[in-house]
């Protein structure tokens, strides 16, 4: 009964910082289910399976506030599935904390640069800085490599490579939401059949991460996007320093 409620409350907690900062959780899934003994496998796996139940949660709340850009979303997401496949599939024979190291000291630079830039756009620029959508499937296809391989849902690229391209960043979070419901489903199915999905885990998990998620989008809306964007990139610089640390 303890482990049961344990694990609801840790996902309240995650579902509240990864609809806030548009990251999936699986940052944070991983390494608490690797602390709590389960291993790095099977963490990533299950990670990625309770992830699409966090974004859906999310998705619904963002949807309503009428700030996804499903054009730019699917073009993001369908590549992401096939990518996270092979992700999966991948984590079999790399070992992940390798991948976590470097991905540690790529997530640092990507926040010291978001943290630096203190524009904000506004709507009206989205439109002309996403004319051309072939990179965004090469993005996508790269995201999803890295969220089948690690456990993540893709937002730690998303949010930045959208805020990059003159999203306003409540957009791009809400857009990475969307789109990670796709790409962690993609990896959950592979995990799944190579074993690495503990289901007895999701039930006391997803019920906390979709409340949790409510609360992040609502936390989210009420924010200042220069805030919001600062905040993330603060708590990107820790995931990365924590990510390096644990190696």
């Amino acid at each position: 009964m303890f482990e049961t409620l344990l694990y609801f409350f840790v996902g309240i907690l995650i579902g509240i910082l990864a609809s806030l900062f548009g990251i999936g959780g699986g940052f944070l899934i991983v390494p608490v289910l690797n602390m709590l003994g389960t291993n790095i496998h099977q963490a990533i796996g299950t990670s990625l399976a309770s992830i699409p139940f966090t974004s859906l949660s999310a998705i619904l709340a963002y949807s309503r506030q009428k700030k996804i850009d499903y054009k730019v979303g699917f073009f993001l997401a369908i590549p992401s599935i096939i990518g996270a496949f092979i992700g999966a599939w991948l984590s079999s024979y790399i070992p992940p904390i390798q991948l976590e190291m470097i991905f540690g000291f790529v997530l640092l630079i990507i926040s010291i640069r978001m943290f630096k830039k203190g524009d904000v756009r506004v709507k009206s620029d989205i439109k002309t800085k996403t004319d051309r959508y072939l990179p965004l499937l090469s993005i996508g296809f790269f995201t999803g490599i890295l969220s089948g391989m690690l456990g993540i849902g893709g937002g730690v690229i998303n949010v930045p490579v959208l805020s990059y391209l003159c999203f306003p960043i409540h957009y791009a979070i809400a857009t990475s939401n969307f789109v990670m419901f796709f790409t962690a489903i993609g990896g959950a199915v592979k995990h799944y059949f190579l074993g690495n999905v503990k289901t007895y885990l999701l039930i006391p998990l997803i019920p906390g991460l979709m409340i949790g998620a409510q609360f992040g989008a609502i936390l989210a809306k009420k924010m200042k996007a220069e805030k919001l964007k600062k905040s993330f990139a603060i708590a990107l610089a820790l995931l990365a320093l924590k990510m390096i640390v644990r190696v």
